[in-house]
């Protein structure tokens, strides 16, 4: 007899007929299948699955998309993107639908397939080394979200990707902030390039680091600052004007490599609290490699600095990291999420 997991894997979940759009559940939910589309579709093409033997559309059918546009690394030919476009079967009239949108804009994580893992890796690395915007991935990326923006509108539009892909997506959504639009950006397992500090379980010493952190991060960044008084500040103006942007996150505990989004946000209140809000204010906004990157002339800044989000915790206990770590999670109904807003000001 098939597992449920085995069930989704064929069907998608079956708990989404109907899709609410007003239910923030069903929207986690759909966009988290869209970004199953493309690693699906991916797989059919390395198996060379087409027609009827496809496995990927019945990720996007079942709740009413169609694929628009498949997004083709032009390294390895490897599916790394699709555009959907919402496509309901209405019953008066065409018109939107609350809360859905009209394409969704998704990417897939690493893919450990012959045909795609070398140059998945080789993003994984751009990442870690500040470097994804300069990757001609990202500039197709790039460029097929500013078309589309600029032929429907930032209202109707969706990003969203999973763990690679999420941060291809959060880079994406914050290169637009920065032109004062803001689009809805579904974000799983993003990944977090830091020491893990969240991992660490005596609460005390984990909260000592972060202040120390905080104090020699808003430190560096006051010296440099004031080493250059005469030029305009690299990190404060941008880091600003992306702070209406409200990604949504989801990670998990147990999940290493996204995991430390939790600490990142939770310290803002924490210094908050104890009157050092000033402190970490300007540490927010900079990280130690960054800034000593800034000081000799390389200009970086971690993907992870982002103002505000919407962060969404998965508190159920997760067997093994694949487990932790996989978009199947966002999707199962009956999760033990908590849910929190953190706005930058």
């Amino acid at each position: 007899m098939a597992s449920e997991r085995e069930v989704f894997e064929l069907s998608g979940p079956l708990h989404l007929t109907p899709v609410d759009w007003e239910n923030a559940d069903h929207r986690r939910s759909v966009a988290a299948c869209l970004v199953q589309g493309v690693y699906i579709l991916e797989r059919d093409r390395q198996e060379k699955r087409q027609g009827s033997d496809a496995l990927a559309p019945r990720w996007w059918e079942f709740c009413h998309f169609r694929l628009f546009r498949q997004l083709v690394d032009d390294v390895d030919s490897s599916i790394f993107g699709a555009i959907y476009e919402f496509k309901p079967v209405l019953l008066q009239g065409d018109h939107k639908i609350d809360g859905s949108p009209r394409y969704v804009i998704a990417f897939r994580g690493t893919l450990t397939r012959p045909d795609s893992v070398s140059r998945d890796i080789e993003l994984d690395l751009h990442f870690m080394q500040n470097g994804l915007h300069r990757t001609s991935r990202f500039e197709i990326a790039m460029q097929v979200v500013r078309n589309m923006v600029a032929t429907v509108g930032d209202s109707n539009i969706w990003l969203a990707g999973h763990s690679l892909g999420s941060a291809m997506a959060m880079l994406a959504g914050k290169t637009m902030a920065r032109t004062g639009i803001f689009l809805e950006s579904y974000l799983f397992n993003p990944p977090f390039f830091a020491a893990p500090i969240e991992r660490i379980k005596d609460k005390k010493l984990k909260h000592g680091i972060r202040i120390a952190g905080s104090v020699i991060t808003a430190g560096l960044a006051f010296a440099l600052k004031a080493s250059n008084n005469n030029q305009r500040n690299r990190t404060e103006e941008p880091f600003f004007a992306i702070a209406a942007w409200v990604p949504s996150l989801f990670v998990n505990p147990s999940d290493h490599i996204g995991s430390e989004y939790i600490g990142y946000f939770e310290h803002r209140k924490n210094m908050e609290e104890i009157g050092a809000g000033s402190i970490e204010r300007l540490a927010t906004q900079n990280s130690i490699g960054g800034l000593l990157l800034n000081a000799i002339g390389r200009e970086s800044e971690p993907l992870h600095l982002i103002p505000s989000a919407s962060l969404t915790v998965n508190l159920a206990p997760a067997q093994e990291f694949k487990q932790a770590h996989g978009i199947h999670q966002w999707w199962q109904p009956h999760l033990q999420l908590h849910s929190k807003i953190y706005k930058y000001s």
